[in-house]
């Protein structure tokens, strides 16, 4: 049977860092996902409409929220940059396939460790607010690698839940850090390194660029010997 599509429409489009957009649809009534899951949009060519493309997002809302949320990065010259940047606005209907992908929670008692780059972040917004709505009490380590802190978005937000869950710790790491940054600084794989005790016992999910996460996969199973079946890696490019 394929995998159903559905029209949705947009109800917010906004920057939200310099090459950042978060963007809001309806969700329709029939529509179903586990968090960690993706979807295609139909994306036209600006310069010829006729010309349509599917392009893979990770769905950042959580099944229980009312809208589908996504957050997508610019890219120069891309096809889907130039449609948000440039055409797409409130009202606005557009086709989307899916549900689609297995970077699933998986059902373990096992605490987790979470590691993104940029919009790589969005199945784990999805994945946490899943987690605290079941009431879930695992250890979750949120490792969110970016730039600069200008690059960083829903820092309040993910700041909020740290200082209110005791199971949560949110972990921002900056490769070009500047001022009077305090974080951690570097890669993430060594920040990891240098505060999480126990590694082999987590499952460990990565999403973020290539590589980043060829870099963490590697060290997971060369120097923290995370089990592979403790290993959940999400493409993205």
């Amino acid at each position: 049977m394929p995998t159903p599509t559905f029209d949705v429409t947009c109800l917010k489009n906004k920057k939200i860092t310099h090459d950042v957009y978060e963007i809001h649809f309806t969700k329709p009534a029939d529509f179903s996902y586990e968090a960690g899951q993706f979807v295609l949009f139909e994306v036209a060519l600006l310069e010829d409409p006729k010309d349509v493309q599917p392009r893979a997002y990770s769905i950042a809302s959580a099944p229980h929220e009312e809208n589908l949320i996504f957050v997508i990065k610019l890219v120069e010259g891309g096809r889907t940059s130039k449609w948000i940047s440039e055409s797409l606005k409130e009202g606005d209907t557009v086709r989307m396939q899916g549900p689609f992908g297995r970077f699933l929670l998986n059902d373990s008692d096992d605490d987790l460790l979470m590691v993104c780059t940029g919009t790589g972040i969005a199945p784990f917004r999805s994945q946490l607010l899943t987690l605290l709505k079941n009431g879930s009490e695992r250890k979750v380590s949120l490792f969110f690698g970016n730039y600069t802190e200008e690059d960083i978005f829903w820092k309040e937000e993910l700041e909020a839940l740290d200082a209110k869950y005791d199971w949560f710790s949110f972990q921002p790491v900056l490769s070009d850090a500047e001022g009077k940054w305090e974080g951690h600084c570097g890669f993430v794989q060594d920040s990891i390194s240098a505060t999480v005790e126990d590694i082999p016992h987590h499952h460990l999910y990565i999403c973020g660029n290539p590589a980043m996460a060829d870099a963490v996969k590697k060290m997971a199973l060369e120097e923290w010997h995370v089990p592979k079946e403790g290993l959940h890696v999400e493409g993205f490019i």
